[in-house]
């Protein structure tokens, strides 16, 4: 058991595109678990698009992370020593309390036990944890989609719209991608989704849009933003749905206003409805909706590709990849031997 660890604290609070200088590695002592806490090897930890949010000195919807704070976000790790009977050495666990560090002490009322029974233990920060119940209830839930619906998902080859292009064909919507290159389209497509827009290259969205929707979009779910959702709203269906998801196309310019077209008019004449999204909302049905997921997976309904880095000294460069839309499918980044293979 090691004495030391590396860890990466912030640096300073970016200005637009955040850049590797705005964190610092550093090399620390393990900590030690007190009461009802857990000290836990990191093996898996994730980065998302909202962690932009976390380090700006804007106020958000999560804490933020302040100078000189280790950063923190998702992980999967495995149990070392537990001062509380709930977990043991040796047990996996998944949590939004990891720090971007090599061990970390956790409350142990904070951690999940990760069942490894229901798909490799990285599963639990893709498609059975935050971005596929995200997938799974921006669509079913929040954007209320039916069998038939035609359905427009930005970010499509990412964590979240891989699954949910998948969960959209299963569930009978005609899902529709939008990605950054034609490799990213034809990977969704042998997903299942129906067709694809390449946004770099397309030379109007707003008529590519169309073309893809000739009677409208029935659900968006928008995971980026910007121009994308400025075309999907000159082209709603009667009784459209739009759940806002997520906003990375706005990371470069995250502290300044987001200004561009209103489309009150769209929205009012289309009857649609507008909606913010927090998968936290649906913590209740969590566990009804991994399962479901794990068993479409299991029986060669879903599939999934993870962008793995490997390294604690990897874990901004992998953030910055997410956030320049570089990433081939659920970012992650390996820490350290993985039990479980």
């Amino acid at each position: 058991m090691p004495t030391e660890m590396k860890r990466w604290v912030l640096a300073a609070h970016p200005t637009g595109m955040p850049a590797l200088e705005n964190w610092s590695l550093e090399t620390a002592p393990v900590p030690e678990p007190g009461p009802g806490e857990v000290l836990t090897r990191a093996v898996y930890l994730s980065v998302d698009p909202y962690m932009r949010g976390r380090i700006s000195a804007r106020a958000n919807y999560a804490a933020g992370v302040r100078i000189g704070d280790v950063m923190h976000g998702g992980g999967v790790g495995v149990v070392v020593e537990s001062n509380d009977p709930s977990l043991q050495p040796g047990d996996i666990v998944e949590s939004m309390r990891f720090d971007w560090q090599e061990f970390n002490v956790q409350k142990a009322a904070d951690l999940r036990k990760v069942n490894p029974e229901l798909g490799p233990i990285h599963s639990a920060l893709s498609y059975l944890g935050m971005p596929g119940l995200t997938a799974y209830f921006t669509l079913l839930a929040a954007g209320e989609m039916q069998e038939g619906d035609d359905v427009l998902i930005s970010a499509a080859s990412g964590a979240v719209g891989q699954i949910a292009g998948q969960i959209a064909a299963i569930r009978g919507a005609r899902p529709v991608a939008v990605a950054s290159s034609d490799e990213k389209l034809e990977w969704c497509k042998s997903l299942g989704y129906a067709d694809g827009i390449n946004y770099r290259t397309a030379t109007n969205l707003v008529e590519a849009v169309a073309e893809a929707f000739p009677n409208g979009v029935d659900v968006f779910l928008d995971n980026t933003a910007g121009p994308i959702h400025d075309a999907v709203m000159q082209n709603l269906a009667l009784h459209a749905r739009i759940v806002i998801c997520g906003t990375v196309s706005l990371a470069g310019k995250f502290d300044e206003p987001d200004i561009g077209e209103r489309f009150l008019r769209n929205i009012m004449v289309a009857r649609a409805t507008v909606r913010g999204f927090l998968v936290f909302d649906y913590a209740d049905d969590a566990e009804a909706a991994r399962l479901e997921i794990s068993n479409w997976a299991k029986d060669g309904k879903l599939r999934h590709k993870e962008d793995i880095m490997t390294g604690i000294e990897n874990m901004p460069a992998a953030f910055l990849r997410l956030l320049k839309g570089e990433n081939f499918g659920k970012q992650l980044v390996h820490i350290s031997d993985d039990p479980t293979v």
